[in-house]
């Protein structure tokens, strides 16, 4: 039997299939979307540029060998949900994108229909198929893709089915994951070029001359999670394979061998990766695992005289950092396995003796939120230098009256915006040296100050 694998980017149909030799690749035919809404944009670019350039690049990448096609829908008329047309069959990857390039996106979004004809040529010609399926919008022609592509493989009909959802929202996604599952395939989302190329290639990859031999559902605290699969060969520091879970689980073909895999979390947490080590995998037999990213949330507040503070903290486990984040004046979460771990605040925009602080003992449970408020004081230390009704330029070091250290300088300068200087300090008692510049420049001297929590000390030097 002659094997072909297609990729659908939602493109107009026609016949495609070419006969294949039985130690050829299956051929890939991409579907591609050309409807108009691909002229939206993401990141201030037109999705159909966007997808041009990823696809360019995701051909590139392809096997030598390998022959693909191209199928177009709603490039030729506004209206019509039947305008599918193949554009390109059993040709040179390097063949589309100059295809691509002439396609203006106009119509409507047929996917049941395009699907249906691609289908509908497999079956005639008694082809084996991989269909990957790029769309930046949902079905608006009635059909029911799901339905199409279900009842295609339960008669017997070979191929498999992914999907790449380009700049969808989440709500709009049920019915192509619902088809992507139909199909033994995967959906992917992709919000930016990047993520789509991500799927793109990970689609390409696992083709229908592949059966896929590994799978990993990852999840946090019983939710499905979206995380980054790297497998690597043992001992070794580059990845051979690279998968994504989509929150639906990654199954990816590997050869007989032993790996590594290397799980991340995804979705803006703090966790710290996970590990599958010495995974023995066989060509004939699915190796299945289930990864728990079981997690608790350190929720970290941060107020100077009562009134939230903008902080860098840090969350260790022993010596290492586990998480960080900075609070810009507001709580602040880190997402960290269940554990107990220490705290490394360091206030910004404040100075003095003491600006950094830490806590001990924090105990994170699974799914729960432990709460850190620390409060700590400052004062403000306002020096200002003048000579009669003239503000004079002035070098301003304050020093920590115990310990001689500086803590803070900066200049007076001859604006009132700067003179007198503004110190935001932590209390104590502090020594205040000054030296003018300039014209006046010259005087110097020194004077305590001292700074009280949520007071303003002002020292104005009047030079004679």
């Amino acid at each position: 039997m002659n094997r072909f694998s297609v990729a659908l980017l939602l493109l107009p149909l026609c016949a495609f299939v070419q006969a294949q030799d039985a130690a050829e690749p299956s051929p890939i035919v991409f579907i591609y979307d050309s409807s108009g809404s691909m002229w939206g944009q993401i990141d201030g670019k037109a999705k159909v540029e966007i997808a041009r350039e990823v696809m360019a690049n995701t051909l590139g990448n392809l096997a030598d060998g390998q022959r693909v096609g191209l199928v177009a829908y709603g490039h030729r008329s506004e209206g019509d949900c039947q305008d599918v047309e193949t554009l390109l069959s059993d040709a040179e990857p390097s063949a589309i994108p100059p295809a691509l390039t002439a396609i203006r996106p106009l119509g409507k979004t047929p996917l049941a229909w395009s699907a249906t004809q691609v289908i509908e040529r497999l079956k005639q010609n008694r082809e084996k198929a991989t269909v990957i399926l790029l769309t930046d919008g949902i079905e608006s022609c009635g059909g029911n893709l799901c339905e199409v592509v279900g009842e295609a493989r339960d008669n017997g009909i070979e191929f498999i089915l992914h999907i790449v959802g380009f700049g969808l929202q989440a709500d709009e996604t049920e019915a192509l994951r619902c088809a992507a599952q139909a199909g033994g395939g995967r959906y992917f989302d992709a919000d930016n070029a990047e993520q789509l190329s991500a799927g793109l290639d990970e689609a390409t990859a696992q083709t229908v001359d592949l059966v896929a031999n590994v799978s990993v559902k990852v999840s946090k605290n019983g939710q499905p999670l979206d995380a980054a699969i790297k497998v690597f060969l043992p001992g070794e520091s580059k990845p051979v394979e690279h998968a994504r879970s989509y929150h639906d689980g990654a199954s990816f073909f590997l050869p007989a061998g032993t790996y590594d895999l290397e799980i991340h979390a995804l979705e803006n947490t703090d966790l710290r990766p996970i590990w599958l080590r010495g995974i023995e995998i066989s060509e004939d037999e699915i190796s299945e695992h289930e990864v728990r990213f079981d997690a608790g949330t350190v929720r970290v507040n941060v107020l100077n005289n009562d009134q939230g503070w903008d902080s860098l903290v840090k969350l260790l486990d022993g010596d290492e950092v586990v998480a960080q984040t900075r609070t810009y004046g507001r709580p602040s979460d880190m997402q960290v396995p269940p554990g107990r771990y220490a705290m490394h605040i360091k206030a910004l925009t404040v100075e003095g003796t003491t600006t950094t602080f830490d806590r001990s003992g924090i105990e994170v449970r699974a799914a729960e939120i432990s709460e850190v408020v620390h409060a700590f004081a400052s004062g403000i230390a306002m020096i200002g230098v003048s000579m009669g009704d003239e503000l004079v330029d002035a070098v301003v070091t304050i020093r920590d009256q115990d310990s001689g250290q500086r803590v803070a300088g900066s200049r007076t300068y001859t604006s009132a915006g700067s003179n007198p200087r503004q110190f935001v300090l932590t209390p104590g008692t502090y020594t205040v040296e000054y030296s003018t510049l300039g014209k006046h420049k010259g005087h110097s001297d020194s004077f305590e100050i001292s700074v009280l929590p949520d007071e303003t000390s002002e020292r104005l030097i009047e030079l004679q």
